[in-house]
């Protein structure tokens, strides 16, 4: 039987809602091993002068546990 665990995390990128993602994916897979999927919850743009300067991403990322 296998146990999973779902952490939540905040990511960010200048670029794009899907490079917001796999940078949050890319930081967390650095610590947290056996990741098995992402739930993306919450999408924020970040807009200053009227232009959207960066998008944000609350996440919950599973992964199973040894």
């Amino acid at each position: 039987m296998a146990i999973a665990k779902t952490i939540e995390i905040v990511a960010s990128s200048a670029v794009g809602v899907e490079a917001a993602v796999k940078a949050g994916v890319a930081k967390v897979s650095e610590t947290v091993k056996n990741i098995q999927g992402v739930w993306v919850k919450d999408v924020k743009g970040v807009v200053s002068d009227g232009a959207i300067t960066e998008w944000r991403v609350t996440m919950a990322v599973t992964f199973v546990v040894d």
